[in-house]
């Protein structure tokens, strides 16, 4: 995509003064775009792509089934900009169809306050972070046991990543009728495997937690590489911890041996996603150590953009 380079030069300006830790702007996206000027006639550019999902696939189980994201580039702008382009984007998306199962989506760095104004004005909330950790892991702590999973697990570790949609799904994205299918092909293979890696929790003879996780190479001109600075990361992918047994423990003991399962494997730094509008998760999360680097703005139904 075609944006001028004194326009994505701000762009890039801007996200080194919001956060030291994001990594350089990715190149402007591909897709239609949207154009507006501000009052005193600097331009903004924003990107939209479509993404349609059919039932088996993955994304469904964080994902409306027509997502409609913008990439803005607002430069210098702040407030304004932002504003610009999601009112185009609501003009653009007036000539459409929308069902139910529709959403607009952006994803902007975490610390742009001024951005935040506008997305809460537009009636966007926030439904996903991706928190970092760069703290060094922390020392084990005793009184339960974590252990590596392996395939005679599937049938436990799947019962418990299900349940802690019927939870999530209040909070955040609802929960597909078909989220088992949808987790057992990634949670089987990773039983099976070396890498990614899952790790149980057990107290009481009974299971109490599982954590599946990665270890994942961000480099320049990768996906990853595009969301966090270089380097070797561990990534923590889905973490449970058995209903009722939630705010006793078990998780910080989990992901204390977790996290330092991850530095062993040669990951100095953790991310994952979290849900900001979840009461348990981002206590938790912030707790262990995680602060927000990106956090996905979402509107569903698309239609209720404002």
């Amino acid at each position: 995509m075609d944006i001028a380079e004194p326009l994505f030069a701000a762009h890039r300006a801007r996200f080194a003064a919001v956060d030291a830790l994001l990594p350089p702007a990715a190149p402007p996206a591909e897709g239609e775009r949207l154009d507006a000027a501000t009052a005193d006639g600097r331009q903004v550019t924003g990107v939209l792509q479509r993404q349609r999902l059919a039932p088996g696939d993955v994304p469904m189980l964080w994902s409306a089934a027509d997502t409609w994201q913008l990439f803005p580039y607002v430069g210098d702008t702040g407030t304004e900009g932002v504003d610009l382009l999601l009112r185009a984007l609501r003009a653009r998306l007036s000539a459409e169809a929308l069902d139910d199962d529709s959403a607009c989506v952006v994803v902007w760095p975490s610390r742009d306050a001024e951005a935040i104004r506008a997305f809460l004005d537009h009636g966007l909330v926030p439904l996903s972070a991706i928190g970092v950790r760069t703290a060094p892991p922390p020392e084990a702590v005793p009184g339960v046991l974590v252990r590596r999973a392996g395939p005679d697990d599937f049938t436990a570790a799947l019962e418990l990543a299900t349940a802690t949609f019927d939870y999530t799904g209040l909070v955040a994205a609802p929960r597909r009728d078909n989220t088992a299918e949808l987790l057992a092909p990634s949670l089987r293979e990773a039983l099976a495997a070396d890498e990614p890696a899952v790790w149980l929790a057990e107290a009481g003879g009974e299971l109490r937690g599982v954590a599946h996780c990665a270890w994942l190479d961000a480099e320049p001109g990768s996906e990853a590489g595009e969301l966090l600075p270089s380097g070797r990361w561990g990534y923590v992918n889905n973490v449970v911890t058995a209903p009722g047994e939630r705010g006793g423990g078990i998780g910080r003991v989990l992901m204390a041996y977790v996290h330092r399962e991850l530095h062993r494997g040669g990951a100095t730094r953790t991310y994952l996603y979290y849900n900001p509008t979840n009461p348990l998760s981002s206590v938790f999360w912030h707790r262990q150590g995680y602060r927000p680097l990106w956090t996905t703005w979402e509107v569903r139904p698309a239609a209720a953009l404002r």
